[in-house]
């Protein structure tokens, strides 16, 4: 919290952590504290000042990150840089990623996340935090009786040619009984088609933390929906292809539509809400996946943000 009361992420130091500034000073204090404990009072940890590199960083994360989960069934375009290490979203710097919660829209979604930042943007760039508690406060309440009943979401993976991601690079195979026996446990539907495959699942639009049972806003209906969108391609698709046709869309759990000024309010309250994390390089970020959304603001120049994820 800040001086007001405000949800804030906690910030380490060297000087707070009572170590040496360097990546193995880092390791130290972090096997000094319970880590798990610290995300559930806080939310999101910043560590920032421990001089970390790309080639002292492994040994950190393996410390925070006790199983790095692969980004199956993710939805955004990324590239795999190591070992379950990837690159944040690639989606065009002038544009605004809007708060979300990692894989929410899936059955199974990483508890913590981690990002590193290997180089800061020029201007802007930042990653913006938000306490998803807060996020289901600031709705209308008519919003949270028309989600009660959760959300339907639908993708539409090609075989390798076309929009979006194909489900090769979704499902990181090339196999598709792999792929079903990947679906096959997460209580979704899906078809092979004549270009792809399509995948349709039932969701809850929030969720309760495991250990403190807080409810949280916890689904991505604003970044599957065409109204959440703000860049020319998915105004485009809008003009010329149905729902049933795009890469990803979403209705409400029984098919019908979310009204347009719904999706608007979610996104931009969201937004309006969050706590920018300003990147300087060698910071590290350990979020809660379940407690705090994350996003990103437009920015220039270079930017590269690492991201691993654990459950």
């Amino acid at each position: 919290m800040d001086e007001h009361g405000r949800w804030q992420p906690y910030v380490i130091t060297p000087e707070r952590a009572g170590c040496p500034p360097t990546a193995d000073g880092l390791a130290g204090h972090l096997r000094e504290v319970d880590v798990a404990a610290l995300l559930t009072v806080h939310g999101a940890l910043v560590f920032r000042g421990f001089g970390v590199e790309p080639g002292t960083l492994d040994p950190v994360m393996d410390l925070l990150l006790p199983n790095r989960l692969a980004y199956v069934h993710g939805n955004t375009p990324r590239t795999k840089v190591g070992d379950n290490v990837y690159t944040s979203t690639e989606y065009p710097a002038k544009y605004t990623i809007s708060m979300h919660n990692e894989l929410s829209y899936a059955a199974h979604w990483p508890s913590r996340l981690l990002f590193f930042c290997q180089i800061a943007a020029a201007t802007g760039g930042a990653t913006p935090v938000l306490d998803a508690r807060l996020w289901l406060d600031l709705l209308d309440p008519e919003i949270r009786e028309a989600f009660a009943g959760g959300v339907c979401y639908q993708q539409n993976l090609h075989d390798g040619m076309g929009l979006g991601k194909s489900w090769q690079q979704t499902f990181e195979t090339e196999d598709r009984a792999e792929v079903e026996g990947f679906l096959a446990g997460t209580g979704a539907t899906w078809k092979w088609t004549s270009d792809g495959l399509r995948i349709s699942q039932v969701r809850p639009a929030t969720t309760r933390h495991p250990v403190t049972g807080v409810e949280v806003w916890f689904n991505q209906t604003d970044q599957w929906h065409p109204a959440g969108l703000e860049d020319d391609v998915a105004r485009v698709m809008m003009q010329v292809m149905t729902p049933d046709e795009l890469p990803q869309s979403v209705t409400f759990a029984d098919g019908a539509p979310i009204p347009e000024e719904y999706v608007r309010q979610i996104r931009d309250r969201g937004l309006d809400a969050a706590v920018d994390i300003d990147w300087r390089v060698g910071d590290l970020m350990v979020i809660d996946n379940i407690l705090v959304a994350h996003g990103r603001r437009p920015y220039t120049g270079d930017r590269r943000i690492l991201v691993a994820m654990s459950d």
